[in-house]
């Protein structure tokens, strides 16, 4: 039996990467998924490849308005949501010494303010046995140089679990961090480049960086009932980068 057969799902960030990758292993595993991002050409793309268990929302996750519309859809489609997987993100590297206060405001505004309202707003749809799904990163552990906004951003992400599920205490919903390490989405082999990559790669016992698929096989594993006595947990996905 798949394991999330009748569960409805909303991913934010959800047209491309990660996001896309875990849309269509939910569906894969019995979901229908909600995919919300801001890029309406890469949201139509995605939902004519995911199919007819697919719905396709476009807005920002830090504009409360546009979360709001999400929600309105989801409620009067499926009626409840069981799985959250707030995957939104942003960063880009900026040396200490440069950061300006709109680079802050850029990230922590998406990373941060978007996962919070994302997640608050989600709440009145969910009961009993909700999965939500924060996506950390090993940056968030270990620092990243270049990255001090975005590595900040993520070590509030993981908080979030641990603060959030003190608070959901007696609903039955749990909330977990899924922390990938370097990923080869497309975006990051573009920007990379085939030199980039290995670069990455062989910053990791494993010597690669990680595909999608893999980080949407943790997230199955985190919405589904096989992780049930799991709350306020770090699930890391990142080839032992952020281990050793």
């Amino acid at each position: 039996m798949n394991r999330l057969t009748g569960k409805t799902a909303v991913i934010t960030g959800g047209a491309t990467g990660i996001g896309l990758a875990a849309a269509k292993r939910f569906i894969q595993e019995g979901a229908f998924v909600f995919i919300y991002g801001r890029r309406q050409e890469a949201l139509d793309a995605a939902v004519a490849e995911l199919g007819p268990k697919a719905r396709a929302i476009t807005g920002s996750v830090s504009d409360e308005a546009d979360l709001d519309r999400l929600y309105v859809a989801v409620k009067a489609e499926r009626g409840t949501l069981d799985i959250l997987f707030a995957n939104a993100g942003t960063g880009s590297p900026l040396k200490l010494g440069e950061i300006t206060a709109a680079h802050i405001d850029e990230t922590f505004e998406t990373n941060v303010k978007g996962t919070i309202f994302t997640v608050q707003k989600a709440l009145p749809l969910m009961g009993e046995g909700g999965s939500i799904i924060l996506t950390g990163s090993s940056a968030g552990t270990t620092g990243a140089p270049g990255f001090t906004a975005y590595s900040a951003s993520k070590a509030a992400v993981r908080n979030f679990a641990r603060t959030w599920a003190e608070d959901l205490k007696g609903t039955g919903i749990r909330v977990n961090v899924l922390s990938p390490g370097a990923t080869a989405t497309e975006l990051a082999k573009a920007a990379l480049g085939e030199e980039g990559q290995k670069s990455y790669g062989a910053m990791t016992p494993l010597l690669r960086m990680a595909e999608p698929s893999e980080i949407a096989a943790a997230a199955v594993f985190l919405a589904s009932s096989d992780s049930s006595f799991m709350t306020a947990s770090e699930l890391a996905v990142d080839g032992g980068l952020a281990q050793l």
